[in-house]
């Protein structure tokens, strides 16, 4: 069989109505498929899990520094406010990496687990209040995508007024869509304001803490690990939470679980993470020179990307009616190696909350449309819900 040569749109509705269905094609091609991220725009993408294991640790032979491919791409690409670089811990190596990367997880060590779950427990009660009385919500926009924000902007001191403008930039600039480099502007703009009313005046909040950390960070690089954290802390929570409802309210071995059923909301979770991670597509790799990767001869600078849905299907563990067997945290959803992502803890605690809080105050939740009618927001990157409509009993607040 002659294998299609061309590079395998990842970026559109197709793909996002049944990705799995595009990665088994593309596994025709081996470990290494060729895929187009943005119109044309092409990459390579890891589909096989031990050849994304490989390339996730060899930080000898691949960088994350995406300047040099960055120069093959049109200025205003949709793929630039996710791939293009900036002084982060996500296009860095070395030491300089290690650095950005501490001032990251000594924040992230802030979110004391016990206080963290009782501020998000609130907050669900709180948004649960705005639609319980009606009988009807959209559980993205009235709930998941909210959580998380909640979390993080209070954490980082955004101001109220700024809350609703920091998640409707995270939303477009990951969507990579014509927008993406307006969304990811403005993002920047409430960052940068605030980094500099804490330099003036530091609060007790994560973003004081960005700025006064021993590392010793300019204005710019706080800015960008800021906007870096709340990105990465965002969109995949409220992925998580609304993928994991959407199979608690439709996978027949959880009938019951979002009530207090034998399966449970960590259950959904860890599933989910195996076969919907939130983001499925990412870890944008650069080899350092032409290599041979699984088969595959690469030109240095090329893009490689790491599909965690892709590799995660084809290690999976098996499932039947008894019940889950869980791969503990094998999956990759949380990538592997030296870029592994630090927020996992919080945003379990939060997923699990939301979800837990959810079941205890709707009884009767179900979908309110057919789950095949379901829409999947296109996108290279993220395997993510545009809506996900319910009814139930109204309930008093």
């Amino acid at each position: 069989m002659t294998v299609e040569s061309r590079p395998t749109p990842i970026h559109g509705p197709v793909f996002a109505a049944d990705p799995q269905l595009v990665y088994e094609r593309l596994r025709r091609h081996g470990a290494v498929a060729p895929v187009e991220v943005a119109p044309g725009v092409e990459a390579l993408l890891v589909t096989d899990y031990q050849a994304a294991l490989d390339l996730l640790r060899d930080t000898d032979t691949f960088s994350k520094d995406s300047r040099a491919w960055q120069r093959t791409v049109p200025p205003d690409s949709p793929l630039l406010p996710v791939l293009g670089y900036r002084p982060t811990a996500l296009f860095s190596d070395g030491e300089t990496h290690a650095r950005y990367r501490a001032v990251i997880t000594d924040a992230l060590a802030l979110f004391e687990p016990h206080r963290l779950q009782r501020q998000v427990a609130g907050t669900a009660h709180r948004l649960i209040d705005r639609f319980a009385a009606v009988g009807h919500a959209d559980l993205i926009a009235e709930y998941a995508r909210r959580l998380p924000a909640f979390a993080l902007t209070t954490w980082f001191g955004v101001p109220q007024e700024q809350r609703e403008e920091v998640v409707d930039a995270i939303t477009g600039l990951i969507e990579s869509t014509a927008r993406a480099g307006a969304s990811y502007g403005k993002l920047l703009a409430v960052v940068t304001a605030m980094v500099a009313e804490r330099r003036a005046r530091p609060r007790h909040d994560l973003t004081s803490m960005f700025v006064t950390h021993p590392v010793g960070l300019d204005d710019d690089e706080v800015i960008r690990q800021i906007t870096l954290t709340l990105i990465a802390g965002h969109e995949p929570t409220t992925n998580l939470i609304g993928n994991a409802l959407l199979r608690l309210l439709t996978d027949a071995r959880y009938a019951g679980s979002l009530f207090g059923g034998a399966m449970t909301a960590h259950q959904a979770i860890d599933e989910v993470l195996w076969h919907e991670p939130p983001m499925a597509n990412l870890s944008a790799h650069y080899p350092r020179y032409d290599i041979t990767f699984h088969g595959r001869e690469i030109k240095a600078g090329t893009l490689v990307l790491v599909s965690y849905a892709a590799a995660n299907s084809q290690a999976a563990p098996p499932t039947d009616d008894g019940g889950l067997r869980s791969g503990e945290s094998a999956h990759l959803a949380w990538a592997a190696g030296p870029h592994a992502c630090p927020a996992r803890d919080p945003a379990l605690l939060i997923a699990i909350t939301a979800i837990e809080q959810l079941g205890s105050r709707l009884s009767d939740l179900e979908l309110s449309t057919p789950a095949e009618d379901l829409l999947w927001r296109p996108g290279p990157f993220h395997r993510a819900l545009m809506y996900l409509p319910v009814r139930f009993a109204p309930v008093a607040g």
